[in-house]
């Protein structure tokens, strides 16, 4: 599955950042300290930002603003990254078409690493959506038919989130954290229902309520009427 598999299943911006939302408070949830999926809702004064990193190498960032949501991502197995031939060089058609309005992300500190010689984009995977777009976009890019399929890496890092179901981050953190995960809490969550101290301890009865809370809380997800 590559993105061109992924962009059609994706739903409009505002779903998609309800979507990211719920997976990084249960990430929150889950761990307060390793958190496999975060949001940063102030990562600037007018945008806020989904976050991926399974601190294997692999991660990926989706910008939201007036302007609409910007996502790029990088699998370091891909022969698409950057360092992936004899010449550091991003993958041809990743970003040539990226409208203006999201220029400076190509070039943000954070999503790129520098050779030396200056900033590369750290990126296999690009994609977005102006806010007057009625579907998701990408460059023109020809995916290398790998051994296996890994091509650009889309499937590993968006499969969850492209699912969208509670069902989906259920199987998902089972495996990650070890555990088994109760689905209606889960789904509570998916929901964008207040965050409860029953749904927290469904979810991981180790968990630090005021920590959960605190953290929660500056993501924006309502936590109103929790008592501690």
């Amino acid at each position: 599955m590559s993105v061109y598999e992924i962009l059609p299943v994706l739903p409009d911006v505002e779903i998609l950042r309800d979507r990211r939302l719920a997976l990084a408070v249960l990430e929150t949830v889950m761990d307060t300290r390793d958190q496999f999926f975060a949001y940063a809702a102030d990562w600037s004064e007018t945008e806020s930002a989904a976050l991926m990193d399974n601190g294997s190498g692999d991660d990926y960032a989706i910008v939201f603003s007036a302007a609409g949501a910007y996502a790029r991502g990088f699998a370091h197995e891909s022969r698409m990254s950057p360092w992936g031939g004899e010449d550091v060089e991003v993958w041809p058609g990743l970003v040539e078409a990226v409208p203006e309005v999201f220029h400076p992300y190509v070039t943000e500190p954070a999503f790129c690493d520098d050779d030396g010689e200056g900033p590369v984009p750290r990126v296999t995977v690009v994609f977005w959506r102006e806010a007057t777009d009625e579907v998701w976009h990408t460059g023109p890019v020809e995916i290398p038919d790998d051994p296996g399929g890994y091509g650009d890496g889309a499937q590993d890092l968006f499969e969850v989130l492209a699912a969208g179901t509670p069902e989906a981050y259920r199987d998902f953190a089972e495996d990650y954290h070890e555990r088994s995960v109760d689905l209606d809490a889960v789904r509570h969550v998916y929901a964008v229902r207040p965050l409860t101290a029953e749904v927290v301890k469904a979810l991981n009865p180790e968990a630090d309520p005021v920590a959960v809370a605190a953290a929660v809380a500056s993501t924006g997800y309502p936590v109103e009427g929790w008592r501690m």
